[in-house]
C-alpha cells in the first residue's frame, strides 16, 4: 500500500463516483503511455479527492482508468482542501508535475486564480483592518492569519503559480482576446477577429501577433464608426473611409506589428483632422508598406516582444524541430537568429559606450 501523506486517508472508491467537476485542462494529451503503465504496473500514484468525492489531483489517471474499464480504485481523501481556491492550487500543482497546460488552459487557470487570490487578500485585509492594539489582539485578533497574498499583486502571484514566472502579460492578452470575442457590445468584425485569433493561439500560434492584429481591428472599427457617423463633417467621414480602405488593402502584405502601427496612425490622423476641423482628407502615409522599408517600432513593442519570448526554447525539443522544418522555414529561422545576434552585439556596444561616457 502507498504511504499516505499527512492530512489524507486512503479508501477504495468506485471510479464512476469520482466527480471531475469544472477543470481548466480540456486536453488530456496522449493517454496511451499512461494506460500501458497502469496496465503493467498498476496505479503508482493514487488519485486525490475531497471528502465529498470531487477530484483534486489525477484527471489524466482517472481518464486512463476509465479507458481500461477499471471499476474501483484506491484514492487519497484529503480534508484540508474544500474551497475553490484550494482546489485550484491543487490542480495547478498537479499540472506543474505532469502534462503542461495549453496556453488557453493556462490563461483560464490564471484568470480564476488571480480573482480568487485578490478576493482572499481583500478578505484577510478586511479581517485584520481594526487590529491595531494589544487589546484588539486579546479579543481574538491574534488568532487571525495574516494576509496570505498581497492585495494588488494577485496578477504576478497567479502568473508565477501557473507559469513559474511573474510576468502576466501574455496571460492577460489571451484573456482580453477571449473577452472581446464574447463581448456583444463590440462590432462584429472585432468579435470575429478576436475569435479567430483565439483559435490561432489554440492551434499553437504566438500570442503577441494575435494581440496586435486585434488592436488593428479595433482601430479599423473606430474608423468605420467615424465614416458612418452622420454627425461628423463630410470631410472627416470621407477621410475615415479612405484610411480604413487603405489599411485593409495593406493587410495581406503587412506583418501584425506593421498593421497595428498603420491602423493606429490612420485613426490618429482622422482624429486630428476631426479636432482641427480640416476640410480635406489627408493622404494616408503608408511609406513603409509602399516602399518595403520596415516600420520603426517603439521601445514598448521591443520589450513586449522579448517578454513574450522569455524561455521560449524550453518549450520545444531541438531533435523534433530541426528535422521538421522545411528548407525555407529553416532559412528564415537562421536569418532571424543571425539578425538577432547582430542586433544584440550592436545594442551591447551602444550600451557599453553610454556607460563609459557616464563614468
Amino acid at each position: 500500500m502507498s504511504t499516505v501523506p499527512a492530512g489524507h486517508i486512503e479508501l477504495e472508491r468506485a471510479v464512476d463516483s469520482i466527480i471531475v467537476g469544472r477543470r481548466h485542462r480540456h486536453d488530456h494529451g496522449d493517454l496511451a503511455p499512461l494506460v500501458e503503465s497502469i496496465r503493467r504496473n498498476g496505479l503508482l500514484q493514487p488519485i486525490t479527492i475531497t471528502l465529498d468525492g470531487h477530484l483534486i489531483c489525477g484527471a489524466r489517471r482517472l481518464a486512463a482508468l476509465k479507458l481500461l474499464g477499471i471499476k474501483t480504485v484506491n484514492v487519497w481523501v484529503r480534508s484540508g482542501i474544500s474551497d475553490r481556491l484550494g482546489e485550484l492550487l491543487a490542480e495547478q500543482d498537479e499540472n506543474v508535475l505532469h502534462k503542461p497546460l495549453t496556453q488557453l488552459e493556462a490563461a483560464a487557470l490564471y484568470r480564476e486564480l488571480k480573482t480568487l487570490l485578490a478576493e482572499d487578500a481583500a478578505r484577510r485585509q478586511e479581517a485584520t483592518r481594526f487590529q491595531t492594539t494589544a487589546d484588539d489582539a486579546e479579543d481574538g485578533g491574534a488568532n487571525l492569519a495574516p494576509p496570505q497574498f498581497e492585495q494588488g499583486k494577485a496578477r504576478a502571484q497567479a502568473a508565477r503559480m501557473v507559469t513559474g514566472r511573474a510576468s502576466y502579460t501574455t496571460l492577460e492578452r489571451i484573456g482580453r482576446l477571449q473577452d472581446l470575442a464574447a463581448d456583444e457590445s463590440q462590432p462584429e468584425p472585432v468579435r470575429a477577429r478576436a475569435a479567430a485569433e483565439v483559435e490561432r493561439i489554440k492551434a499553437g500560434g504566438s500570442v503577441y501577433p494575435s494581440h496586435l492584429r486585434v488592436n488593428a481591428e479595433l482601430s479599423l472599427a473606430e474608423l468605420d464608426q467615424l465614416a458612418a457617423d452622420p454627425a461628423q463633417p463630410v470631410e472627416v467621414r470621407e477621410q475615415a473611409r479612405v484610411e480604413a480602405d487603405t489599411v485593409r488593402a495593406a493587410e495581406q502584405e503587412a506583418r501584425a506589428a506593421e498593421l497595428e502601427q498603420l491602423a493606429q496612425a490612420a485613426l490618429a490622423r482622422v482624429k486630428a483632422a476631426k479636432a482641427a476641423g480640416k476640410k480635406k482628407p489627408a493622404r494616408p502615409a503608408l511609406t513603409a508598406v509602399n516602399t518595403g522599408e520596415p516600420v520603426p517600432f517603439p521601445l514598448t513593442a521591443f520589450l513586449a516582444t522579448w517578454d513574450d519570448m522569455a524561455g521560449w526554447w524550453t518549450h520545444y525539443d531541438p531533435a523534433d524541430v530541426g528535422p521538421a522544418l522545411t528548407a525555407e522555414q529553416w532559412a528564415r529561422f537562421e536569418e532571424t537568429i543571425a539578425g538577432t545576434i547582430a542586433f544584440a552585439n550592436a545594442a551591447r556596444a551602444a550600451r557599453q559606450d553610454r556607460a563609459a561616457h557616464i563614468a
